[in-house]
């Protein structure tokens, strides 16, 4: 689903550089921010199996830490490249910066197949990864966290290799952890959570009830998921999804006009979030193409699959009943992409406001392992409802009183924080 020319970090810099000609950024603040901090490349052996031994390559990219310690997750992908981690490490730092904690922006990744991989090989991955990155990372400086293809298990696998080496406990070294292993409640439910709730601010300001709107979905892993499950309780009806078939290589839109079920698709999706067709098909969905998401005739799309999705090509099957869509993955609409949807009226949710539940939950981890506190899942959905909101009430007040699209308020927002603290530190 991603074309060959595409490059993410290309991408984020032509965001940025957009951004930085509209608010007239000084040279030295646009050198800075325009390319990442640090970044480390790293290979990392692994006895596989079968006895042979196969060397991995990992990244890990530190973008900007002016306002706080790195965060960012680690993705296990087989085309993952290091553009992708400065991209994601870039929108990392401005995502921290729109809701405003005080975390920096970092990014991490393994070139690997998760699919194709033991439990034991996995493992001896995760493990690699920090021992060949453990003097850069730590609590006070850099803290990961999961993405794509990589659970609370790799996490936990992570943090005690991290403790072993430096002999001590630091829970806060790691966000994402199971539950009971200094793990937060409702960390799982954050990222998706987040986007329903500014999907659900938005509608208001439409004077739109919730009860009355349809969704269409890419994706079935944990943030379409949970932003499914609430949508659902809030009264919308989800009528399609789409996501990657791991067995035939492809993807597939799995439709269902009266809605979806979302226990029901969940009991035939492997662990990647990938729908077991055949079992769909006797369900009673509709097996379609793969693109055939963005195409419904609904009010909301949400992509919330992978980056370089709603493309200048992509974006023109749209239907016309499109509201809003609401960015759940990390830049998944090409700046070509952008105008269009600009000029078409459709209501964008920007990413760097959407999906940023998962890291203000995950920095609600970080706060409550080092405290050695633990709240309960009430106390912590509510506090992210909390930072959510007055996030999207923020960047939507901007948006109106300089009469600028969601996207520009947002990054407007973003990077007068970071400037700010680069000049305040005095680097530049």
């Amino acid at each position: 689903m991603q074309t060959k020319t595409y490059n993410a970090f290309e991408m984020a810099q032509e965001q940025f550089d957009r951004i930085a000609e509209m608010m007239q950024l000084n040279e030295g603040t646009i050198q800075l921010l325009r390319n990442p901090m640090r970044e480390y490349h790293f290979s990392i052996p692994v006895r596989m199996d079968d006895g042979h031994y196969k060397v991995f390559r990992g990244f890990r990219v530190q973008h900007n830490d002016a306002r706080g310690p790195g965060k960012g997750g680690i993705r296990f992908h087989p085309l993952e490249t290091i553009d992708t981690v400065r991209a994601l490490a870039m929108w990392m730092t401005w995502k921290t910066a729109v809701v405003d904690i005080p975390l920096g922006g970092s990014k991490g990744g393994v070139i690997c197949d998760p699919h194709n991989l033991s439990e034991r090989e996995l493992e001896s991955i995760s493990r690699g990864w920090v021992r060949q990155i453990s003097q850069n990372v730590g609590p006070l400086s850099d803290i990961p966290a999961p993405d794509v293809m990589t659970n609370p298990q790799i996490m936990l696998w992570m943090l005690d290799e991290f403790e072993t080496l430096n002999r001590g406990k630091y829970p806060g070294f790691i966000t994402g952890k199971p539950v009971g292993m200094g793990g937060s409640l409702g960390r799982t439910e954050a990222t998706g959570y987040g986007v329903i709730f500014t999907i659900r601010e938005a509608l208001r300001e439409m004077s739109i009830n919730i009860k009355d709107t349809t969704a269409s979905v890419q994706g079935f892993g944990n943030v379409a998921q949970f932003a499914i499950q609430l949508y659902n309780q809030l009264g919308g009806n989800v009528t399609a999804v789409a996501c990657w078939n791991q067995k035939d290589q492809k993807a597939y839109t799995y439709r269902k006009t009266d809605g979806i079920d979302l226990k029901e698709l969940s009991g035939i999706t492997d662990r990647f979030g990938g729908i077991d067709k055949d079992k769909a098909h006797e369900l009673g969905y509709e097996v379609l193409d793969g693109n055939q998401w963005i195409k419904e005739n609904v009010d909301i799309l949400i992509p919330a699959a992978l980056e370089n999705q709603i493309t200048e090509d992509t974006v023109k099957l749209i239907s016309k009943k499109v509201k809003i869509i609401a960015e759940g993955a990390n830049g998944p609409t090409t700046p070509a992409a952008d105008e269009i949807i600009k000029a078409q009226n459709i209501y964008l949710i920007p990413d760097l406001l959407a999906n940023s539940g998962g890291v203000t939950c995950s920095y609600f981890e970080q706060v409550q392992s080092n405290l050695n506190y633990y709240w309960d899942k009430d106390e912590v959905l509510a506090k992210l409802d909390t930072k959510m909101t007055a996030a999207y009430r923020s960047i939507s007040n901007l948006a109106h009183r300089k009469d600028i699209k969601m996207r520009d308020a947002a990054f407007i927002t973003a990077v007068t924080r970071v400037a700010q603290a680069c000049q305040e530190r005095g680097w530049i």
